[in-house]
């Protein structure tokens, strides 16, 4: 039996430190839950601590809100397990999207590309990211 490519599982790969998650058209509900879930049990499997998760969303043409929670919830939770979360390849639609639905995704922090974001985890401290409450800029509320 074959799955149809909305509900195959979605591929975390491990690019050194780094977990690489690329999201392609439709994801469906119980997709993204699954994914919320492989990725924090990969983020906890050790032995190795995992420095960061890199979401691209350039294939995404559409970001409902229930995707739009499932996003922060990644990142809230790699969060509390000491990494950080990078939204890559965000179109224009879709930012205007999560704006109109309220959605501000804390914890999140966004580049333009993969590259841009692998160079962010690499370059970037985790304290000096939003969302560390190591940051300035950190509040309960954007947490």
């Amino acid at each position: 039996m074959t799955r149809s490519p909305a509900t195959r599982p979605v591929p975390v790969l491990a690019l050194g430190d780094v977990l690489l998650v690329t999201l392609q058209g439709e994801l469906r509900d119980e997709a993204a839950e699954q994914l919320r879930y492989d990725i924090v049990r990969r983020i906890g499997a050790g032995p190795s601590p995992v420095g960061g998760v890199v979401i691209d969303v350039s294939g995404v043409e559409t970001v409902d809100s229930f995707l739009g929670r499932v996003l922060a919830e990644i990142a809230g939770s790699a969060r509390l397990l000491a990494t950080r979360t990078v939204l890559s390849g965000m179109r224009p639609a879709v930012a205007i999207t999560l704006v109109e639905l309220g959605l501000m995704l804390p914890g999140l922090v966004t580049a333009l590309d993969v590259e841009s974001a692998l160079s962010l985890l690499k370059d970037t401290p985790s304290q000096t990211l939003p969302g560390h409450p190591a940051h300035p800029a950190f509040t309960e509320e954007g947490a």
